[in-house]
């Protein structure tokens, strides 16, 4: 079972995620940039909210104000993802498609995007039927709990040794790694291959772009 992070693993959305939450901040709240001190880096959704929260002091019912921003969310993600020249991270659809042809193979999603955001970035780059399940940000704000649940959710039966749980930060490698499952790292965000291997990631890679090696190697690596 092969559990893919979204952001800068799978996909670049251009910066579509980033503005469209800071919009919907920004619409609640009437604060401009309200995030701009809020690291968005391997941080689940509901826990970048609740942070942004937190910073400018605003109190209240903290779970109807994350209902209200992501329903707000979800209205302004899909034309900011038609303004921003993102793209899918090299080696993709291919990767998938080499992974998802295999019967011994399932495909899920450990993702700190929410679930519906999670849902129209896939879709729109068109790779969203390659994950049936997963689990998402609004669940958590510990990505290893996101980690549990999609295990739980995708597993079929499956040890944990053989779960590769992919991401592009330190967060995705140690949230594998509270589950017992393999962390696999990839250096297309904002760290590199030796900083995720410092991070204890064991197997990574600096890019998916030889993507029948890639295959390869994570097929051998459970």
């Amino acid at each position: 079972m092969l559990l893919f992070d979204i952001d800068n693993t799978l996909l670049w959305s251009g910066g579509a995620g980033t503005g469209a939450m800071n919009a919907a901040f920004r619409d609640m709240f009437g604060i401009d940039n309200g995030f701009a001190r809020v690291e968005f880096s391997g941080r689940t959704d509901r826990s970048i909210f609740l942070e942004g929260l937190r910073q400018h002091s605003i109190q209240g019912d903290e779970e109807g104000y994350l209902q209200e921003f992501a329903r707000r969310y979800y209205g302004l993600l899909p034309e900011a993802l038609r303004r921003k020249q993102g793209r899918l991270m090299p080696g993709f659809p291919q990767l998938l498609e080499a992974l998802s042809g295999r019967p011994d193979v399932r495909l899920g999603l450990a993702t700190g995007n929410f679930s519906e955001g999670a849902r129209l970035k896939l879709a729109y780059y068109g790779i969203d039927h390659f994950f049936p399940a997963g689990a998402f940000g609004e669940e958590s704000e510990d990505r290893a709990d996101i980690v549990r649940l999609a295990k739980e959710r995708v597993a079929d039966g499956a040890r944990p040794q053989d779960v590769l749980v992919i991401g592009d930060t330190p967060h995705d490698v140690s949230s594998a790694l509270a589950n017992g499952t393999v962390a696999v790292g990839v250096a297309t965000g904002r760290y590199s291959v030796d900083e995720l291997r410092q991070s204890g990631a064991q197997v990574v890679f600096e890019d998916f772009s030889d993507w029948r090696r890639a295959a390869a190697k994570l097929l051998g690596a459970v």
